[in-house]
């Protein structure tokens, strides 16, 4: 197998862009996600795209191009929701924490480009893992917080890193939108009556922007516009709801203004089972390892996989932590959903072509196909074991992590 470098956190922080390469990924097994593995595989890059995939007997490695082996390989991770690159690793208040705007329960327009950092160490330190793509921005502890985009976990520009710059809207119905200071909105009634209220001022919005007279349309207005994109289909809304009740609001709501509706955290979607499949909602789950208390008080381990098994789509997310390091790793929280039912394969799907598909990206990313990205991860054993190490991360045929990483 090939050597591969170790690196410090601080030397992951201070590397700068790097080119897409001709490589040559083998793996003593390669896991597509779709079809069977490989046996001795091999996966060319060529200009940033697969070019070929199959049995290494079947393919010839141009000369040229750099070979990186490893016992396993798999796709670039996929982290449906988290705050990584706009929350920061040192947790500096005026520094590097941009993911909650307070000023506001209501605010659409916030766009998380504009806040993400691509060379925060986060950010650096998640690819180390084998995450090559998240869906990022503010977090759930406003009503409506603001915009997620869907980005690759590169050190170069906001802009050019980004898969979709607009990728959802975000709300939040759960105590941790609840307004301490006596104003809005105190209660559960009233975050769905902002949440209708902001909704139909949008329809409203539109039919006076499809009736205006050429040239004379009405004053712009970013919120209004962004709630537009929902109702138009343009981009899902993202709910956070953990409680029962509250995950039974989100569905109504979806049904009321007929939306695309993804629901977030979902810690006790088991108690509606039936009632999330019946309305073709998938669900980004909450970290398998998620402390239970609050809202999340009654989650289970099994969650992933009862819904899984029940036919509702999942991804696994790293989320949202209040405090140091501000994030978890989809790795860890899949691997403990892989013991608890969802299996291996199930809980490779979640954190890849599940996740790609649920978020509309699979286009792109997700599995290990001719055309799409060259986003790899390599591992040194079975990825969802404890001592496994992720030995080098390829991220559109540039090579941006090498070496083993300590647990």
């Amino acid at each position: 197998m090939g050597r591969f470098i170790t690196f410090t956190l601080g030397a992951l922080a201070s590397l700068a862009p790097l080119a897409p390469a001709q490589v040559a990924v083998r793996g003593g097994v390669v896991h597509t996600m779709a079809g069977p593995p490989i046996e001795d595989g091999i996966v060319l890059i060529r200009d940033g795209k697969i070019a070929a995939i199959g049995p290494a007997a079947t393919i010839e490695v141009p000369a040229g191009y750099e070979v990186l082996e490893a016992p396993v390989v798999t796709p670039g991770l996929v982290d449906a929701r988290s705050v990584v690159g706009v929350a920061g690793y040192y947790n500096l208040e005026k520094g590097d924490q941009e993911q909650h705007e307070d000023s506001s329960p209501v605010q659409p327009e916030l766009r998380a480009l504009d806040a993400y950092n691509p060379r925060e160490a986060l950010v650096h330190w998640v690819r180390g893992f084998g995450v090559t793509t998240v869906q990022t921005g503010h977090a759930p502890r406003e009503l409506v917080p603001g915009q997620l985009f869907i980005v690759k976990t590169v050190a170069t520009t906001a802009d050019d890193a980004a898969v979709r710059p607009f990728s959802a809207v975000a709300a939040t119905l759960s105590n941790a939108a609840k307004r301490s200071d006596r104003s809005s909105p105190g209660t559960r009634a009233k975050m769905m009556s902002m949440l209708r209220s902001k909704l139909i001022e949008a329809q409203e919005y539109a039919a006076k922007q499809a009736a205006a007279e050429e040239g004379s349309p009405p004053a712009r207005d970013l919120a209004l516009e962004a709630m537009c994109a929902v109702l138009s289909g343009e981009v899902p809304m993202i709910v956070t709801a953990h409680r029962a009740q509250d995950i039974a609001s989100a569905l109504r709501l979806g049904r009321e203004f007929d939306f695309r509706l993804i629901l977030d955290g979902a810690s006790e979607g088991y108690l509606l089972i039936d009632e999330i499949k019946a309305a073709g909602v998938p669900v980004i789950l909450h970290p398998t390892m998620k402390r239970a208390s609050g809202d999340a008080e009654n989650l289970s381990f099994e969650t992933a996989a009862r819904l899984s098994e029940a036919g509702i789509p999942i991804a696994i997310k790293s989320g949202y932590e209040s405090y140091v390091p501000k994030t978890r790793v989809v790795l860890f929280e899949a691997a403990v959903a892989a013991s608890h039912g969802l299996g291996f394969d199930g809980a490779l799907r979640s954190v890849t072509m599940d996740a790609a598909t649920i978020l509309d990206v699979a286009d792109r990313v997700g599995s290990l196909e001719l055309g799409k990205d060259g986003d790899v991860a390599l591992y040194d054993g079975d990825p969802f074991e404890y001592t496994t190490h992720c030995v080098g991360t390829v991220i559109e045929g540039a090579v941006v992590a090498r070496g083993e990483r300590q647990r």
